[in-house]
């Protein structure tokens, strides 16, 4: 399987990016869910907020607790802010990012259950994994899981599977036994599917190796499911991921082969408009 491993492009991305029209509007645009952040970690929710609407989403709602909520509103105030999910129409939720599930409560675990219970393609991040570990395959929501390589060790722990220093291969087990498409971040991301595809990534750079960008590829990639609703699950995630990975070159100045310079996530999250842009070229 990993030597049929397709190598995303550029123009594979730009597939899935246009120029709004006039028959369009904020929803057409895509609208964009995020469940995360919390009290420890509000600027998860801010980061992921950011992204999504900087990779073009038409309309942004985020569910979340008070010094989060705050958090976003203060730097979005686009944004629609609500203390719970249900009833919230999104095309793609982001759930995870910046929590943890040892200090989840039983409301936060019931409504991200229901998330994960509904129709809308959730990105599962960070404090969420073990929910969709738990849910799928039986959950109704088209699941996109989104680990770091400890995360995924002790998502195939949970899952009684032994360790596999093959990463495309390891990723293609658990997409198959969750039905799920699996994104393993990594210096080279992988994306599995539940059908034993595998797509490689290779558009970052090494300062992508720092605090909150995980969180900004959660909301660029909410916005790219939100925006292509017809399209291919695992195709979607990797043009979201060569977005992010493009807007992290221009932010280090590591475009052309120069070495670049350290970046934040928020300066990521900042140049996904001038990442957008070279995809319209």
């Amino acid at each position: 399987m990993p030597s049929d491993a397709l190598d995303w492009s550029r123009a594979d991305t730009a597939r899935f990016v246009r120029v709004p029209d006039a028959d369009d509007d904020k929803y057409s645009r895509g609208v964009v869910g995020l469940r995360t952040g919390s009290d420890a970690y509000p600027g998860a929710a801010v980061l992921g907020v950011e992204a999504a609407w900087r990779s073009g989403a038409g309309f942004v709602r985020y569910v979340g607790p008070g010094r989060a909520a705050d958090a976003v509103l203060a730097r979005r105030p686009e944004t629609v802010v609500a203390a719970h999910a249900e009833g919230a129409r999104v095309g793609a939720w982001v759930i995870g990012s910046g929590t943890d599930a040892a200090h989840r409560s039983p409301d936060d675990e019931a409504e991200l259950r229901s998330i994960l219970a509904g129709d809308a393609v959730v990105v599962v991040d960070a404090g969420a994994l073990d929910l969709a570990a738990d849910a799928a395959p039986d959950a109704t929501a088209p699941l996109v899981l989104t680990p770091h390589a400890r995360e995924f060790a002790r998502l195939r722990t949970r899952l009684d599977l032994p360790d596999d220093s093959d990463r495309e291969r390891s990723a293609a087990e658990v997409a198959a036994l969750l039905g799920a498409v699996v994104l393993l971040k990594g210096a080279s991301t992988v994306i599995a599917d539940p059908d034993g595809a595998v797509i490689r990534v290779e558009a970052g750079t090494g300062w992508l190796a720092t605090a909150g960008t995980g969180d900004v590829l959660g909301g660029v990639l909410g916005a790219v499911l939100a925006a292509n609703p017809d399209a291919s699950t695992s195709e979607a995630v990797a043009a979201g991921a060569w977005l992010h990975g493009a807007a992290a070159r221009i932010a280090a100045g590591a475009d052309g082969g120069a070495p670049g310079h350290p970046i934040v996530a928020l300066d990521v999250a900042e140049s996904l408009p001038q990442a957008l842009a070279g995809l319209l070229r």
